[in-house]
């Protein structure tokens, strides 16, 4: 019966603890995910099965698997989630103050969103920006980020988006070596994105453009492949808007350049009428189109 009296009960805080746990698979790595420590973790994790009366996951060496309880029980906090997370994007605030996030891939968080962020944060001073930049996509729908640059087009449900811009790309090399011609690519040693992004099309350009080079570094972070090719590891596609702001280097002259990408820019749709949001985009798109 206590159970019973404690699922009616039952606080959020105690299942956003649980889904971490379920999608983490450790206590470790769900205490980062929550900002909890991982002994505070395990207590709240006890403290809930305990009340009622049910063990939600089994432990093992490889991590924490949900049990049939457990299983049973995610689906109904998943749901809970979704409303609990509407309710914030709907009530996130209208005024120009309050926080936002923005996620996207280093280099492009460092070189291009940076530099502009810091004029933003200066016009709007009672907004402050936090800007997350790594591979991971961010989820929109649970808030892990507002707002999301990306050089694919989103598919997650109720996200609007929008093309930000068109990115050029070019052949680099150091501007106190660059070969005098490239031929087919014998002799040339190049500087590319590692086999995860294999499918790329400036991989793909590389290969038909220079069958015959040499893959002399890979790497899948784009500040480490200029600084590779800007020390003379080899020549590397770029893009411009990183390869031509990074000292030492210099674009080769190609009759036929690397494909362009667009860049999509996304957030949910409950979140259209966050006046920090649209603020905060609408300086961004302009200083693309200018840029």
């Amino acid at each position: 019966m206590h159970g019973i009296g404690y699922a009616q009960s039952m606080e959020w805080s105690d299942l956003k603890v649980f889904l971490a746990i379920a999608r983490a698979g450790t206590l470790a790595k769900a205490a980062v995910a929550v900002g909890l420590t991982q002994p505070t973790m395990g207590r709240r994790l006890r403290a809930l099965e305990a009340a009622l009366g049910q063990t939600l996951f089994q432990r093992g060496s490889g991590g924490f698997i949900l049990t049939d309880e457990g299983q049973a029980i995610l689906a109904h906090a998943e749901r809970m989630e979704e409303e609990a997370l509407a309710v914030s994007r709907v009530t996130a605030g209208r005024g120009l103050s309050g926080e936002i996030r923005l996620a996207s891939s280093d280099w492009f968080g460092a070189h291009v969103l940076t530099p502009a962020l810091a004029h933003f944060t200066q016009a709007h001073p009672g907004i402050t920006v936090e800007l997350l930049t790594d591979q991971r996509r961010y989820s929109l729908a649970r808030r892990e980020a507002d707002l999301a640059f990306r050089i694919a087009s989103f598919d997650e449900p109720d996200v609007i988006q929008r093309k930000a811009l068109t990115m050029a790309y070019a052949l680099y090399g150091p501007a106190s070596s660059l070969p005098a011609s490239l031929g087919e690519g014998a002799g040339i040693s190049l500087v590319t994105l590692d086999e995860a992004f294999s499918d790329l099309p400036d991989r793909a350009w590389l290969r038909r453009v220079l069958p015959k080079a040499r893959i002399a570094l890979r790497s899948n972070n784009r500040d480490v492949q200029a600084q590779a090719c800007a020390a003379g590891a080899g020549l590397a596609v770029l893009p411009r808007l990183l390869g031509d702001h990074v000292p030492g280097l210099c674009a080769v002259n190609l009759i036929e350049a690397p494909p362009s990408r667009d860049v999509w820019v996304g957030y949910h749709r409950d979140l259209k009428h966050m006046a920090r949001l649209r603020a905060l985009l609408d300086f961004l798109l302009v200083r693309f189109a200018v840029s």
